[in-house]
């Protein structure tokens, strides 16, 4: 059976398929169960809730536009509650997080910093409504921040080595996080071709591009950021809502608020375009090879999932369905709200929509199997603290050797960290 998490229990950690759960939230009951285990606890941070923030008034109020206008300068502003939005991002090699606190601030925990037990906050006039977060791969301690205009780079300044902001770049710049321990500079802004208002970002693995795109465009920037030079590519009329580049960078995936996706090699930028049925994609994440794509889609509760028929830079791909029945059996759910999936393929987490009052909240976990095709099965759920907790968004850490650790920011203004422990050589 799933393991269920009572109502007024908080899920503390995974122990071999089974969800431990605690009456209240604490350091202790973390020590107890994984810390023992894994030789650290991540104590969850809190911060001040914003759930679903409305739209800009000057967005929701624009002027119709013309017909061609539309075409070239789509506007979904709608439809972007519905897409999973990356508001939190693990450090790729770091226990480093991030995560969207507020309209207009970032918060970042460095569990590997002894002195600095308090969130660094970022924050800055340019960083408006913010909607994205993504560290960059093998760039040091640097994060992306997409907002309204563009994106804000932020780095890193130790002491005697303070980031040093772009040559040529805006002297607005420079301006320092507040927060004990490690500081924050910002050295670069990158102002979007229409000054839209940037909802995807997706990094190049090597950490030398940087993809970005808005529901307000149908066209996506691949950003050279040492230069600071976006060039904009299009296919498709209708606004981005989901950008993700293949962990081996062979592969990229757009997806359109009309139901479009495509399939890009990056060798040549050549693509293959497919449309769904099922609505449009709003979540997507890659399998640890690159070889597969797990989808979401907006209109159903079963996952789709691409697998490469050959090698890169071969296009030519399979389009299968992936049933979670226990989702609508268990809980009457009418459709999936996010999705993520863990570096390991072993792990995937499952936010719905639409669901009996008992289930309301609630994150699955799902056992993943590939052997070739994926085949996932339920292990339980997972419950977040406080009354009546929605998950608002998680995400995993991809390199934390023992195991998947999975993080989550929930409504009641915490943000916490769900070690899921089950190989036998983690475990005593």
């Amino acid at each position: 059976m799933p393991c269920f998490p009572q109502p007024g229990s908080v899920t503390v950690c995974e122990i071999n398929r089974d969800l431990i759960t605690s009456e209240t939230l604490s350091d202790d009951g973390a020590k107890e169960t994984y810390g023992k285990i894994l030789g650290i606890t991540f104590s969850p941070v809190p911060f001040q809730s914003e759930v679903g923030p409305p739209p800009s008034p000057d967005r929701e109020t624009a002027p119709k536009k013309g017909l061609l206008q539309s075409l070239f300068h789509p506007n979904h502003v709608n439809l972007l509650p519905e897409v999973d939005l990356q508001g939190l991002s693990w450090h790729p090699h770091k226990h480093v997080i991030a995560f969207i606190s507020g309209s207009n601030q970032v918060l970042v925990r460095d569990y590997e910093d002894s002195e600095g037990k308090e969130p660094c906050i970022l924050a800055n006039e340019l960083q408006k409504d913010v909607k994205v977060l993504e560290w960059r791969p093998n760039g040091g301690r640097t994060l992306s921040v997409a907002c309204s205009g563009g994106i804000c780079i932020w780095a890193a300044s130790f002491p005697g080595s303070v980031a040093s902001v772009r040559s040529g770049a805006s002297s607005f710049l420079g301006t320092l996080s507040r927060g004990s321990g490690i500081r924050y500079t910002l050295v670069d802004f990158l102002r979007s071709h229409n000054g839209e208002q940037i909802t995807a970002l997706s990094w190049s693995p090597d950490g030398r591009y940087l993809a970005s795109g808005s529901y307000e465009s149908s066209s996506f920037t691949i950003w050279d950021v040492a230069q600071g030079i976006g060039t904009p590519i299009r296919r498709g009329l209708a606004g981005i809502s989901i950008l993700k580049w293949s962990p081996t960078g062979d592969y990229f995936f757009s997806a359109k608020f009309d139901g479009t996706f495509y399939l890009w090699e990056t060798n040549t930028w050549a693509s293959e375009s497919w449309s769904s049925t099922s609505g449009f994609v709003k979540g997507a994440s890659w399998d640890p090879d690159g070889h597969m794509i797990l989808l979401a889609f907006s209109k159903s509760s079963t996952l789709g999932s691409i697998h490469f028929a050959s090698k890169p830079p071969s296009l030519d791909a399979h389009l299968l369905p992936v049933e979670l029945p226990e989702i609508t059996a268990l809980t009457n759910s009418q459709g999936i709200e996010k999705i993520a999936w863990d570096a390991s393929g072993e792990r995937l987490a499952v936010s719905f929509k639409d669901c009996d009052e008992l289930y309301s909240g609630l994150i699955a976990i799902y056992d993943v199997r590939r052997t070739p095709l994926i085949s996932a099965s339920l292990i339980g759920f997972i419950r977040g603290p406080g009354e009546y907790p929605k998950p608002i968004a998680f995400s995993f850490h991809d390199k934390f050797k023992q195991g998947p650790l999975l993080s989550v920011c929930w409504s009641s203004g915490f943000c916490c960290t769900y070690p899921l422990i089950f190989r036998s050589n983690v475990l005593p």
